[in-house]
């Protein structure tokens, strides 16, 4: 499976994504540099990113403890979402999301 990611420059990398990891673990191994600080255990927001409008219907809503997350991130969107909250499926195949400016190391 593919996954899209874009940095602030608007620089696009497809990475090979692993259905059952997270969206936080592909970016991080497919060498895009994402921060990341506590390890995917939803405790920051140096894990966001923006999805896609297109793809977020397939990436489902955000828990209670995400969204407590999300509310310390900067820039908050629509799309804003914890890459380390999104499990990758098959339905995820070409998923694109942007790095947020939390995220960037």
């Amino acid at each position: 499976m593919k996954v899209h990611v874009t940095d602030l420059e608007g620089n696009t990398k497809e990475i090979e994504g692993t259905i059952g990891w997270t969206l936080m673990e592909v970016i991080r191994d497919g060498g895009v540099s994402i921060k990341a600080e506590c390890g995917g255990a939803c405790a920051c927001a140096t894990c966001h990113v923006y999805v896609a409008d297109d793809w977020m219907d397939q990436t489902g809503e955000r828990t209670e403890e995400e969204e407590d997350m999300i509310d310390l991130a900067l820039d908050v969107q629509d799309g804003s979402r914890l890459a380390c909250q999104i499990e990758l499926t098959e339905a995820l195949d070409g998923l694109k999301v942007t790095l947020a400016r939390d995220a960037i190391l």
